[in-house]
């Protein structure tokens, strides 16, 4: 990963089944596409960086299905719905959000996120946190 620019995306050989990608899409003063970006995710679980603003990032998520369980030891995430549902699975219980909610799952916090159905997501965290979680 370049840390200047932040481009990146999962090798091919990566043992997670996504498309990630950590490239910043789209420069300040320029209008962020969101609705031509989901239209054209064909990936059953499709992250892309969209801005940089400060030190995070803002991330669009076109996602089916389920991801790995995982945490981040020194970076909380934010997730908002635009589209569908999401689930966020916690060791103690599930959290349910439906389009137009948001939910802060903080730093240290074991979770996974679910998909039943094609969900759009915003995220929002910082630029350096690795998505599939600290090792």
């Amino acid at each position: 990963m370049n840390p200047f620019t932040h481009e990146y995306s999962m090798p091919a050989a990566s043992p997670y089944p996504y498309d990630t990608h950590l490239n910043v899409l789209y420069p300040p003063l320029e209008v962020v596409d969101v609705p031509a970006l989901a239209a054209a995710a064909t990936h059953r679980w499709y992250n892309q960086t969209l801005s940089r603003v400060n030190d995070s990032v803002v991330r669009l998520g076109v996602v089916r299905g389920e991801y790995h369980w995982h945490k981040h030891d020194v970076d909380d995430e934010f997730f908002f719905v635009v589209e569908g549902k999401l689930l966020i699975d916690l060791e103690d219980r599930t959290v349910e959000l439906g389009p137009q909610q948001g939910y802060v799952v903080p730093r240290g916090i074991v979770h996974r996120t679910r998909a039943p159905e094609r969900t759009i997501i915003l995220m929002v965290e910082t630029a350096g946190i690795v998505p599939t979680g600290d090792q």
